[in-house]
Order: C-alpha cells, then sequence, then structure tokens
C-alpha cells in the first residue's frame, strides 16, 4: 500500500497532508502516471481517519488534475505534473559568499530543479525542526554543516544520519564520520591554509611575526587556526591567535591574517595612521574575494564559491555520490 507522509499530530489538517504528501510523492517520482492509490476504506483504516477527510483529499487532488477516478476500479494519477527535482539548500547563515553559492547553485540546475532556501543559523535544533518538518519532501537535501563549536557533534550527526546518503549533499565542509556515501563538494580548511601560505613563501620570507585575527564567536573552523599555527611553526615564525585588531598595536616585520573585513578595516586605518609600509613593514592577508579587496589591493586567501555552487548542482544532477575538494588559493596583491 502507497505510504502517506503523515503525521498526527501535526497541526496541518489531515487532508491536507493527504494532498501534500501525494503531490511531493508525484513531484519526486515515487508516484508516476497511473499509478493505483489505496482506496477510501484502506487509507481510512490504515491511519484512522474518518472517510469525509480522505474523501475531501482526493477530491481536491482530482480538481487540481493529479488524479483521476475509474468506476469501480479506484483513484489512478493522472500526471507526472513536472520533471523538475525538488532541492532544500539549508545553509548556516546569509552572506555575500552564500550568495554567490546559492546563484551558481540555481543557474547550473536551470529549470531542472525547484530550490527551496532555508538557514540554520548554526543551530543544530534549528537544524533538526527543518529536517523533521521537511524529510521526505525534497529528492535532494544541500547542507552546510557549520554549527557552534561548544556543540556536542552528536546533535547534528544524528540529524544528518537521518537523511538518505543518496539524498545528502554536504556543501562547504565534508564530514567523514557519516555512516552513508553521499556527494560532499568540500574546502580543507587546515591545508587549504597551510598549502596557501606556502605558494607565498617568497612574500612572507621578509616578516618575523604572524597574527591571525579569528573571533571566537563567528563560529568560524577550528582547523583554521590550525593550519596557520603549522605554517608558522614549519617556518620558525613568531605567531598569535587573537579575537580581533582594535588593541592590537603594530609592530614592523608583522604579516596579519584577518578574517572577517571588519579586522581588516581596523588594521588598513592602523598602517595608514602609523609611519609602517603596508606590503613592506607590515602584511596583510584578508579571506575571500571581493571586489573591494581587489581594488584596495589586498592579498586574499580564497576557495571559488561559484565553483562550489556550480560543482554540486552538475554532480547532483548526474546523480553522482562523490566528494570533491574545491580550489583554493591565494591571490597576491600589494599588500603582502
Amino acid at each position: 500500500m502507497y505510504k502517506l507522509q503523515f503525521n498526527p499530530f501535526d497541526k496541518t489538517p489531515k487532508y491536507k497532508q493527504i494532498v501534500q504528501s501525494v503531490i511531493t510523492d508525484i513531484e519526486r517520482g515515487v508516484l508516476k502516471k497511473g499509478d493505483q492509490l489505496p482506496s477510501i476504506s484502506e487509507l481510512s483504516v490504515e491511519y484512522y481517519l474518518a472517510r469525509d477527510t480522505v474523501e475531501k483529499a482526493y477530491r481536491e487532488l482530482r480538481e487540481r488534475g493529479y488524479i483521476t477516478s475509474v468506476q469501480g476500479k479506484g483513484y489512478y494519477i493522472q500526471t507526472n505534473d513536472t520533471n523538475k527535482l525538488k532541492v532544500l539548500l539549508i545553509f548556516n547563515k546569509l552572506s555575500s559568499y552564500k550568495k554567490l553559492i546559492y546563484y551558481a547553485f540555481i543557474n547550473a540546475l536551470g529549470d531542472r530543479a525547484t530550490v527551496d532556501l532555508q538557514i540554520h543559523h548554526y543551530n543544530a535544533r534549528h537544524f533538526k525542526d527543518i529536517i523533521e518538518k521537511n524529510l521526505g519532501k525534497y529528492n535532494y537535501y544541500v547542507v552546510m554543516p557549520h554549527f557552534t563549536q561548544e556543540l556536542d557533534k552528536a546533535n547534528y550527526m544524528d540529524v544528518l544520519e537521518m537523511i538518505p546518503a543518496n539524498e545528502l549533499v554536504l556543501l562547504d565542509k565534508d564530514i567523514p564520520d557519516l555512516s552513508g556515501n553521499c556527494l560532499s563538494v568540500f574546502q580543507n580548511f587546515e591545508k587549504d591554509i597551510f598549502n596557501a601560505l606556502e605558494t607565498a613563501q617568497d612574500l612572507l620570507n621578509r616578516y618575523k611575526r604572524m597574527v591571525l585575527i579569528l573571533p571566537s564567536d563567528g563560529n568560524y573552523p577550528d582547523e583554521i587556526a590550525r593550519g596557520f599555527r603549522s605554517f608558522c611553526i614549519v617556518h620558525d615564525k613568531q605567531f598569535a591567535v587573537k579575537e580581533n585588531a582594535m588593541d592590537e598595536a603594530l609592530e614592523a616585520s608583522t604579516a596579519y591574517v584577518t578574517v572577517e573585513e571588519t579586522d581588516l578595516a581596523e588594521l588598513v586605518k592602523k598602517v595608514r595612521q602609523s609611519s609602517f609600509l603596508l606590503g613592506r613593514e607590515i602584511g596583510l592577508i584578508s579571506f575571500n574575494e571581493t571586489t573591494l579587496k581587489d581594488l584596495l589591493g589586498i592579498t586574499v586567501i580564497t576557495t571559488d564559491f561559484e565553483h562550489m555552487g556550480r560543482t554540486a548542482a552538475t554532480l547532483l544532477l548526474d546523480k553522482q555520490r562523490v566528494k570533491v575538494k574545491n580550489p583554493f588559493y591565494m591571490i597576491r596583491r600589494g599588500s603582502l
């Protein structure tokens, strides 16, 4: 018997749940044209529903063209509605970089999919609510699995495990501990920052000290600091990791790496108010490329956000379940 996506405790009217379940499964390809639905009596008995409730749902589905009835035989799927995939995209936050990923993703999907966007705000409880309300309603769940650093990993791992591996796509960060084999387009933050700094070793040789400005309240991956420390240790540089640039007293022969643009702006201001030369006595490297950083001549280390969105969409359409590391590189400019 056809299995409804039905929750008796949901506040949504029961007949509406039946309607939505059938429409969603048509869109997902679970129900195809010509498939027979359970009779009104069968659904009533199976889900403890009043006959009037099922009749009302079937009547709406018939009026909307999704099903047809054959006298003496029953109810059948009338239309495939659409061959479009349904994709739920779940970001950790909204930002200019996330917008690049979003538009590259939906442009690469084109008219072959519809995409809904939700934000979990680093909150595993909110993420769980999103998944529980939408599980079974989409063909794919594309997730950025960044959560607060203090969070017990099990809190969000259990939720990710709820999603079938063939429907899960991880963006920006891979999670090797997941039991299933899902599609993943990710950054390797620790190796990426180490390797990017390595490519600029000829410029960094002039700096004896390096400082990473990494706010603890920004929910940034710990791997960023680990990659930075590893580079400094390997190359015998003095180093520090600080919360912000507000109280930083500039020292000659120091190169700064900033993650947030507010700290970058603060350091640029301090350099301009000092006698130090940017790119000679003080070095500046910023995370993530923007047009303004290009105009200001700021050296950046960055992933290719548009490439990430395009790659995820292309592999999803091809039904690939592979792990792909996204490009990460340094753009050398005058600030280093």
